[in-house]
Parts: C-alpha cells; sequence; structure tokens
C-alpha cells in the first residue's frame, strides 16, 4: 500500500465521519490524530516557490527539446 492509497483512505474516513466534502473542510475534530490529513493530501509535502517553480518548469522544458 502506498503514501497515496493511504491518504485517500483516509479521505474516504472523513467523508463518512462528516457526511460531505464541506463538513469535512469545517470539521471542528481537531483532536483527531486524522485532522491534519482529512483532505488526502500529505501537509508535509515539500511546497516550492514561484521561482523554484519557474526554474523547474524552465529545465523542464529545455531537457526535453
Amino acid at each position: 500500500m502506498t503514501k497515496s492509497d493511504v491518504l485517500k483512505i483516509i479521505r474516504q474516513h472523513c467523508l463518512l465521519c462528516n457526511g460531505s466534502a464541506n463538513e469535512v473542510k469545517l470539521c471542528p475534530a481537531e483532536k483527531c490524530p486524522l485532522h491534519p490529513l482529512r483532505f488526502g493530501r500529505d501537509p508535509e509535502k515539500r511546497k516550492i516557490s514561484p521561482e523554484q517553480r519557474e526554474r523547474l518548469l524552465k529545465n523542464l522544458a529545455t531537457a526535453h527539446k
């Protein structure tokens, strides 16, 4: 089972628990250990700056030429 599979399962659990995507967004259960993962995304995933994104896209375009 991959990390992505686990996050999808957590998302499904939160949808069942809350009833709808909007209710998952508004979930008040902040003490729930799954609360930071309720959107099906890893909150620790690396975020890149706009400058880094631009550089990566430029490198990718150069590599495909």
